[in-house]
């Protein structure tokens, strides 16, 4: 396939959207529907290339993309037609007969940019939103997972409305060219540093966009919850995708004295899932590249490697690992990890642990293994975060009728279901009055008393 100009691409997906093409509801329908068949069809196909880029697990592939990518499509699918429906509202009474409703409309021509970590359902699931809402878009896969990249080009050109579907590959010259496009919504996932380039770009344009990034999420352990299963639950939420996870628990404030004992149950868990060499394990991925390779390797030194320190820059491996003897001004601890370490760090209450987490920016999420609500209430009006999870990292994610976002420096705006529709749409509002019986007299002038009397009674 010949490769497009981006500026081409951008006219010619808001000429298509012009015409109306993408409008109706059994288009959109349709698309989805395409999107569906491609993902039953080509499955396989996805799973190799996730695969090839990440060393992910077929198992894993299928829980974390594939299969959570057809469950976001299909739960659009099935209330799309409730959910654009024109909303009535209330009229007020000095403007009746008349009637007052919102309905959603298309913002047009709409750009995704997709992150290396989870590059097919961080790219397919606000594509189905945006083709969900009446847009035609047009996606940057992220350069840093080429196989993946190419097959979701492939894809889209065979499976969907080709007028309505543009690809773009390339790197950081590609990316600027597009930022630089005239579109009336940007869609980013990655880091909160490109987050800000995106932003300023969108600005130039008055383009509105969603950020979707990251930092640093705790996990908060409280002595008296299950550590066993907490360590469980931490561990499968912390080393999925090699810690390449936005949302993964990015360290862990252990209260009340509780380190020593939830960091050998993390050490447990490790070996139950990954066994005693996880650089052996078929279900333990490997690092995107050798610059996330050799950035990670660096924060191996801010702490002991009470769990795991094995690394290999010849295959991208860094084993799972427990850090303790943490600085809190280490790197490891002010930077975001996105890779298989974990930090644990002692606090003495859960008063502490909160002015731990409030001392930094707003984390994408924040994950409590409380013994009382007591604490679980404290945790959810003392914070501010994207999402709370209570007793299970990453799941929240994956409720449908759950927004997903940030707050903040981990992201702006949110999507997922509904919310995705909301994300790529404008809710006009709409107010039809008939022109007989003409009851606006009263504010026409010459405004005498008895009219201000009846304006402001009915007022």
């Amino acid at each position: 396939m010949e490769t497009e100009k981006t500026t081409d691409a951008v006219e010619r997906l808001r000429a298509y959207f012009s015409a109306g093409k993408t409008k109706p509801i059994p288009w959109r329908q349709a698309q989805l529907d395409a999107l569906l068949a491609m993902i039953e069809e080509r499955g396989r196909d996805i799973a190799d290339a996730l695969e090839a880029d990440l060393g992910k697990a077929a198992a894993e592939s299928y829980l974390t993309e594939i299969d959570f990518t057809k469950a976001e499509i299909k739960h659009l699918r099935r209330h799309l037609s409730s959910w654009t429906r024109p909303k009535r509202t209330h009229t007020p009474s000095y403007l009746r007969p008349a009637r007052s409703y919102t309905l959603l409309e298309p913002l047009g021509t709409v750009t995704v940019i997709g992150p290396f970590n989870y590059p097919f359902q961080l790219v397919l699931c606000p594509v189905a939103g945006a083709l969900a809402a009446g847009n035609t878009v047009i996606v940057k896969p992220s350069e840093h997972s080429p196989a993946t990249a190419e097959l979701v080009e492939q894809l889209l050109v065979e499976y969907l409305d080709e007028e309505a579907v543009a690809v773009v590959q390339g790197g950081v010259e590609e990316t600027s060219e597009l930022l630089a496009q005239r579109v009336d919504h940007i869609f980013f996932t990655g880091s909160s540093r490109v987050g800000k380039i995106v932003a300023k770009a969108a600005a130039e344009n008055l383009t509105g966009y969603t950020l979707e990034l990251g930092g640093k999420s705790p996990a908060i352990v409280e002595p008296g919850s299950d550590l066993k299963a907490a360590a469980n639950r931490i561990v499968w939420g912390k080393f999925t995708n090699a810690g390449q996870t936005c949302i993964a628990p990015d360290y862990v404030l252990a209260v009340g004295g509780c380190e020593e004992e939830l960091t050998e149950e993390l050490g447990e868990a490790v070996r139950r899932m990954f066994g005693n060499s996880p650089a052996e394990s078929p279900d333990y991925g490997r690092i995107v590249n050798t610059d996330s390779f050799d950035r990670l390797a660096r924060y191996l030194d801010d702490g002991k490697a009470a769990v795991g320190g094995g690394r290999n820059r010849d295959r991208l491996y860094i084993a799972p690992t427990v850090l303790t003897d943490v600085s809190v001004d280490s790197p490891v601890m002010r930077e975001e990890i996105f890779g298989p370490i974990l930090p644990v760090v002692p606090v003495e209450t859960l008063e502490d642990a909160v002015g731990f987490v409030n001392r930094g920016e707003k984390p994408l999420s924040l994950y409590g293994f409380c013994a009382s609500e007591s604490s679980k209430r404290k945790l959810l009006t003392r914070t501010s975060s994207g999402a709370v999870g209570f007793g299970i990292p990453l799941a929240h994610c994956g409720v449908p009728g759950l927004p997903f976002g940030g707050v903040g420096h981990s992201g702006q705006g949110s999507y997922h279901g509904k919310y995705s529709l909301e994300a790529f749409s404008h809710r006009k509002s709409v107010l039809d009055k008939p022109l007989m019986p003409d009851t606006m007299a009263f504010v026409y002038a010459p405004w005498t008393s008895f009219k201000q009397k009846v304006m402001r009674k009915l007022m």
